[in-house]
């Protein structure tokens, strides 16, 4: 005869097994492989130290094994990127009613997406280098190039973006989200993987910063610490999935700290938008958008509060 201890543990587990059938949605049980989170956020490591070799973890290298070094990862990341690729793709179509070992090229389609991607590392260095680039230039607080790869967490947030948006464009479901939340919970810069960026960012602070998934940012854009480009209605924006309905940041615009911008509106280049606005239309170029004086500023805090 069970003990009450035992009778209650066994009705846990029978609880549990029947919220398992009652919420499939939530859970993964069967046949289909998935990526493990960690496995993601190891491959991240490795590709930003592929990107930035010596800065990312302490490496012992110099020109004459670095080929050697660098055929290794590259070799590692491949495989490893395939792998990861091939699961989602399989788990995806299984969704939708499928079988990848009947599609047809699926294999050569995986494969191509991995090498796709370790071609464009050349190109991505050239482009994240802009990215340094943008920040030495406009914090006055940074002192060198090398400095800003270690320690500055909104290029680390613009990195792993960059790597998750090419993934994104490819149709590759579940890998660029977990790449973007995995850098929004260490940095706390959220950016979806879907966004549009141009050259040039600069990411200061970046603490709160969120830019939704429609957004398009053009080159040498500044943005600051809590700014928002968002939706503006929730409602409408699920029922027209398809829809813009996020804000186009234009090239050489600064947007400054707390500021939220909401919709699909243009923010006209060469503009500046002011600490704490609220912004819900668009602005010609070289616009300066602020809050007038102190004053209003609190009137401001008191209506939202």
């Amino acid at each position: 005869m069970a003990t009450k201890q035992e009778t209650r543990l066994q009705n846990s587990i029978d609880a549990l097994m029947a919220s398992y059938h009652e919420h499939p949605e939530i859970e993964h049980i069967g046949n289909i492989d998935l990526p493990v989170k960690e496995n993601i956020v190891a491959l991240i490591e490795d590709i930003q130290a592929l990107l930035f070799p010596g800065l990312i973890r302490q490496e012992s290298f110099d020109y004459l094994n670095l080929p050697h070094v660098v055929g290794q990862q590259t070799v590692s990341i491949f495989y490893r990127l395939k792998e990861a690729i091939e699961m989602v793709l399989c788990w995806k179509a299984t969704e939708e009613g499928k079988n990848c070992d009947e599609m047809p090229k699926f294999g050569e389609r995986v494969e191509n997406i991995a090498f796709e991607f370790l071609e464009f590392l050349p190109e991505l260095r050239d482009i994240l280098s802009e990215d340094v680039s943008a920040i030495l230039e406009g914090d006055p607080a940074s002192v060198s190039k090398r400095e800003i790869v270690l320690a500055y967490p909104g290029l680390e947030a613009v990195s792993v973006f960059r790597i998750a948006h090419f993934l994104h464009k490819r149709d590759v479901p579940l890998i660029p989200r977990i790449m973007t939340e995995h850098v929004h919970s260490k940095t706390g810069v959220d950016i979806h993987p879907g966004v549009t960026i141009g050259k040039g960012l600069m990411i200061d602070h970046g603490t709160g910063i969120v830019i939704g998934e429609t957004a398009i940012i053009k080159d040498q854009v500044r943005l600051y610490q809590g700014v928002t480009l968002g939706a503006l209605s929730p409602q409408h924006s699920l029922a027209n999935p398809g829809l813009k309905r996020h804000p186009t940041i234009e090239n050489n615009v600064i947007v400054y700290s707390g500021a939220t911008i909401l919709g699909d509106v243009v923010i006209g280049e060469g503009s500046i938008i002011g600490g704490n606005v609220w912004l819900t239309s668009s602005v010609k170029p070289n616009s300066r958008v602020f809050l007038k004086d102190a004053e209003s500023a609190l009137e401001v805090r008191v209506k939202a509060s």
